[in-house]
């Protein structure tokens, strides 16, 4: 259900109702791209049943989704298309179309061709957790955050967020656990990572399926890369990608997970996204808060980290 993650903090408390947060995405609801459109954003059910709700709460967490349509014409069509219309008015003309012009003709011959373009469909998954006065986003990507953050302050009047931060930053923590060879209570280190250069060579060292507990590695940390990607395990039952960007990607639930939920399961009537979203959410909303403590904690709102060089800290409000 989720493969990646950004966490925010609600900067007050979650008050909205169900059947408020339902009428407001209700008016932004998704609608395919017109023939002559380009992109299209907007609400759509999470459990994925036609004409059902925009809101799903399961066991007190909120789930939404956004979905997001892009019609792609390839730049060297539509370029061919271009060459062709100005090599026409010069031919019958006797005169070379400016600047303005072709920028003109251009965009009329993209807009000839969006009908006939492939759409490519996208959709991100919001988690609210008003307990916890969490929202975290399933985005590989901090744009695709901020469009999916974009249409929910829209449709929430009054909402404001803040990308958690910590009192350590990730790259610093995961220096420390690799330089040490030691990883934090409650997690390992796997078989992955990315180590870059902060001078002026950027050098880059990857390691994929390699031991990390060396003292290659080690070395590497004492001459200065500092991690941007590393390979977890939290308790045997989540694997993600830690970056130093405080993103959480290539999440993956252990079997472990699975065989538990498989012996607590209940008549199978349900399609499954209960279920799903009860694994999920459950593994994850115990988690969050051990990373965010083996980075030092998180930062409360308004206070300064200690000691972040790499600051994740943003606003986005309504």
């Amino acid at each position: 259900m989720f493969k990646n993650m950004m966490v925010y903090r609600l900067v007050s408390a979650w008050s909205t109702t169900q059947a408020q947060l339902e009428d407001a995405l209700d008016s932004a609801r998704f609608v395919e791209c017109g023939a002559s459109q380009e992109k299209s954003v907007g609400w759509t059910e999470p459990r994925g049943q036609a004409h059902g709700p925009l809101v799903e709460i399961v066991g007190g967490q909120w789930l939404l989704k956004l979905m997001i349509e892009v019609k792609t014409v390839p730049g060297s069509v539509v370029k061919r298309k271009v060459q062709e219309q100005l090599q026409h008015i010069e031919a019958t003309t006797g005169r070379k179309p400016g600047k303005k012009e072709a920028r003109e003709i251009r965009d009329d011959a993209k807009l000839a061709l969006l009908p006939m373009a492939f759409t490519k469909q996208s959709s991100v998954l919001v988690w609210i957790d008003p307990k916890a006065g969490r929202l975290v986003l399933d985005a590989g990507s901090q744009s695709k955050a901020d469009e999916v953050m974009t249409a929910l302050i829209k449709a929430v009047d009054g909402l404001a967020v803040q990308l958690v931060n910590t009192q350590l930053s990730p790259a610093m923590a995961m220096a420390h656990w690799l330089g040490t060879q030691e990883a934090p209570t409650d997690f390992s280190v796997d078989r992955e990572c990315e180590l870059k250069a902060a001078d002026e060579s950027k050098a880059v060292v990857r390691y994929t399926r390699h031991a990390l507990d060396t003292d290659e590695v080690a070395q590497h940390i004492a001459l200065g890369k500092m991690p941007t990607r590393l390979a977890m395990t939290w308790n045997e039952r989540v694997s993600f990608v830690l970056t130093e960007a405080l993103q959480i990607k290539k999440i993956a639930f252990l079997d472990t997970v699975f065989e538990e939920a498989a012996k607590a399961a209940g008549d199978g009537k349900d399609d499954n996204f209960d279920a799903d979203v009860a694994i999920a959410t459950g593994e994850l909303v115990q988690l969050i808060p051990d990373l965010l403590e083996a980075l030092g904690g998180e930062v409360a709102l308004g206070e300064n980290p200690a000691s972040s060089p790499v600051n994740t800290n943003t606003d986005a409000r309504g």
